[in-house]
């Protein structure tokens, strides 16, 4: 067993704890079981569950025995927004997504040896669960006044929309979660970030109240922002997600490697597995030659493949290298190129004018005149070839698969050309 908690706190990943003393003991006399859990509001997870995920691939290594949890149940109705009434999903819908999130989360678990991961759904204890059972038997052992206390729940009630019963209620399905892994699985840790700490002690009080003699504990992460306080938020249309069909390999990638200098030593040291001593170097690196952008691009690396694997980090590379003329762009298989124009200024035109004319409709100059002077200048690129001509015309054998041009004015300033068919 590692001292796990010194080094979450170190890598900035233990933001609120029960009893610490009490959980370092536990911890230490392991192995402890523990879960976390992702609710299926949307089909796939993003930024802020991947730092959740990871976290309980940590703890798994550190030699515990992790229960992900997929909400089947809690999904169905969603922890209540700071600031407006979700809407409800159909159960298909929910289920659909249930199974797409656990095949995201396994790959990052061991369902293998003494303290092998097991996949759980809440739906498994809640759905034939009367109301009558679940008023008597579980809301009876919850107090109001507490429940108000809630963040969410406080600001919602401020609001003039309020909050219905049905959002008001997650907090119990969530406690009841853990009371039954307590009892299934003799889960004894619940983990989460932050902004759930209010179910997360939920559940602790309901296991108290039922079960006095047990011994339970939580632990939150801190939420991940910017360096600007921003978060990374879905319904701000700002999430990172794990799904390639919602945020491309390519966009994840870069999304890594165009971090802000403030902010990357704190994401290598909550989502990276390199050792202290490669973090620091990494930082110092940073702080002595930050055009270099070394640690950066040592973050996008490591996680890109850990979300999409090693071929998909390897085309990634390529096809960022190649935009740049550091490589074939021919070689670039057509699904990658097409992810990586898609993150520059491109437009779509039914027939190929001039390099000048393509030049200044897609934005690279202000004017026709500006790219006659760029092309001059020897600044114009089509396809990574320097164009000498003025008046030259990209040919159709020019289009990459059939459909692309990659225009390029001096070393960084790059746009795309797509030949819609006519």
């Amino acid at each position: 067993m590692t001292d796990i908690v010194d080094e979450l706190k170190w890598r900035g990943l233990f933001a609120l704890s029960t009893d610490e003393d009490a959980l370092r003991k536990a911890l230490a006399d392991g192995p402890v079981t523990f879960y976390c859990g992702f609710d299926p509001t949307a089909p796939s997870l993003h930024l802020g569950h991947l730092v959740q995920v990871l976290t309980v691939r940590r703890l798994q290594q550190a030699g515990h025995r992790p229960l992900a949890l997929v909400g089947g149940a809690t999904g169905q109705i969603g922890d209540p927004r700071p600031t407006a009434e979700r809407t409800l999903n159909d159960p298909e819908t929910v289920a659909g997504w249930v199974e797409k999130l656990r095949r995201q989360i396994e790959p990052f678990l061991s369902f293998e040896g003494e303290n092998a991961a097991v996949m759980v759904n809440n739906l498994d204890w809640t759905a034939n669960l009367s109301a009558i059972e679940f008023l008597r038997d579980i809301g009876k052992h919850f107090r109001v006044n507490k429940m108000l206390t809630k963040d969410s729940v406080a600001r919602r009630l401020e609001s003039d929309q309020g909050i219905s019963y049905t959002e008001f209620s997650y907090q119990i399905l969530q406690g009841m979660d853990f009371l039954q892994l307590y009892r299934r699985y003799g889960c004894t840790l619940q983990q989460g970030g932050s902004d759930q700490w209010g179910n997360l002690t939920a559940g602790l009080d309901l296991i108290h109240r039922l079960e006095p003699h047990a011994s339970v504990h939580a632990i939150a992460t801190p939420l991940m922002t910017k360096a600007d306080g921003t978060k990374f938020s879905k319904s701000e249309g700002t999430a990172i997600w794990l799904d390639p069909e919602m945020t491309t390999p390519y966009a994840f990638y870069q999304f890594w490697l165009n971090t802000d200098d403030r902010d990357i030593s704190t994401y290598m040291r909550i989502l990276s597995f390199k050792s202290r001593e490669e973090l620091e170097e990494l930082e110092k690196q940073t702080e002595e030659r930050p055009q270099a952008r070394a640690a950066q691009r040592a973050l996008a690396e490591e996680l890109t493949t850990l979300v999409h694997g090693a071929d998909q980090t390897a085309a990634v590379i390529a096809a960022s290298k190649a935009l740049f003329g550091q490589g074939e762009l021919a070689e670039l298989d057509e699904k990658t190129l097409a992810a990586a124009l898609s993150e520059v200024p491109h437009i779509q035109v039914a027939e190929l004018g001039s390099v000048v004319d393509l030049f200044a409709e897609v934005g690279l100059v202000a004017s026709k005149s500006a790219a006659r002077r760029t092309v001059k200048e020897g600044g114009a690129y089509v396809n990574n070839v320097k164009v000498s001509a003025e008046d030259a015309v990209p040919a159709k054998e020019d289009l990459l698969h059939g459909r692309w041009l990659v225009l390029r004015r001096g070393k960084k300033n790059l746009a795309a050309v797509e030949v819609t068919a006519g």
